[in-house]
């Protein structure tokens, strides 16, 4: 069924915490680079100038406006709600870089299909594409396999991520949230986080 991206139904199943992310925290970040929607690859080990903390929330696929969704899409766990958590992120940019963060998104789609998200929904940020597996595949994050339609990023079985978010600082995972429900209020409960934990230069 075609289907607004932005909303989320009352009735989705909430994810469970299986563990795959316990190995996380503290492990240090490799040095990546991956492609970004800014067109300069970005490294993933690295927090940019002037901020104290790289944001990178993963995520399994933006929806498009129109567009049917993989069948099974709202039965699995944590798949619902990229959109609206994008621009959680987004409507809290300038908040999270007063917190001293800067903002990645992360999926395993094509550096093409992200513009579209990125260009539609205003996103002041990267997303980065790992659509070769590289960093999915080095921290052995949590990810999940779904047939997808010609729309998303071409037709077959994906790879995908399981929704989770890295706080990167000095080059190691400070902090993983995971699992995360809702996905549309992710961006409140990491900025009340980085405010709770400040860096002190």
């Amino acid at each position: 069924m075609a289907h607004d991206p932005t909303q989320l139904p009352a009735d989705l199943p909430r994810p469970v915490d299986d563990g795959a992310a316990d190995h996380l925290p503290g492990t240090a970040m490799p040095s990546i680079a991956l492609p970004s929607t800014d067109g300069n690859p970005v490294r993933v080990d690295v927090v940019p100038g002037g901020f104290s903390r790289l944001v990178i929330y993963a995520y399994p696929m933006t929806g498009l406006p129109g567009a049917d969704l993989p069948a099974g899409w709202d039965d699995i766990p944590g798949a619902r709600g990229c959109t609206p958590e994008s621009c959680g992120f987004r409507d809290h940019a300038a908040e999270l870089a007063a917190a001293g963060a800067t903002v990645a998104g992360l999926s395993t789609q094509s550096t093409a299909y992200q513009r579209e998200a990125t260009e539609r929904l205003s996103l002041p940020f990267p997303l980065l594409s790992d659509a070769e597996l590289t960093l999915t595949s080095a921290l052995r994050l949590p990810v999940f396999s779904i047939e997808t339609g010609p729309a998303h990023d071409g037709a077959g079985l994906k790879t995908l991520l399981r929704r989770l978010t890295l706080i990167v600082r000095d080059g190691r995972i400070e902090k993983v949230f995971y699992p995360i429900f809702p996905p549309d209020k992710h961006a409140d409960e990491v900025l009340t986080w980085l405010k709770n934990h400040p860096v002190h230069v």
